[in-house]
């Protein structure tokens, strides 16, 4: 079944070299074109390499959302590309969308949708044993992306990986 993501998952697993764990997890991935657009301009050449051959191994693929009134109304209160996964996730029925942001997190969730992001990726990835820690990835993140984390989250997220 199909997931869709918002920018920041694929943009920090990919500058941290992981986006494979995600590929691995969700073998049809969509985005939106607002997520593209952003995608796009990534300023991480390696990143962008990468993110750019999943588009054309159409492992990660295009599609618009249908304009209705989620669309609309996501649209007023969360940034264009969150609107347009979540809208989308809606229209495919996917399985999971991947948002990180607080907000739009729970604005998936109060449209019905499972919601995942970066750290549960992650937890899986060790549950599954793709990784063998979460801590070092969340070093990762922290030291080359601008990724925010509570001290109180990543000691939840520690937790649950039993580390």
């Amino acid at each position: 079944m199909p997931a869709v993501s918002n920018t920041s998952p694929i943009s920090n697993l990919a500058i941290i070299g992981r986006l494979d764990l995600l590929k691995s997890q969700f073998p049809e991935l969509w985005i939106p074109p607002a997520v593209a657009t952003e995608l796009k301009a990534h300023p991480d050449p390696v990143a962008l390499a990468a993110i750019d051959t999943a588009i054309r191994d159409q492992w990660i693929r295009i599609a618009a959302p249908q304009y209705t009134h989620l669309h609309r109304m996501l649209l007023l209160q969360v940034h264009r590309g969150e609107a347009e996964a979540i809208a989308l996730a809606a229209d495919l029925k996917a399985d999971t969308v991947i948002i990180d942001e607080q907000e739009g997190r729970e604005l998936a969730a109060q449209a019905g949708l499972f919601v995942t992001g970066t750290l549960g990726i992650l937890l899986r990835a060790k549950q599954t044993a793709q990784i063998s820690a979460v801590r070092p990835e969340i070093q990762a993140l922290r030291a080359k992306t601008r990724f925010f984390l509570s001290s109180s989250l990543e000691a939840e997220v520690l937790r649950t990986a039993a580390e």
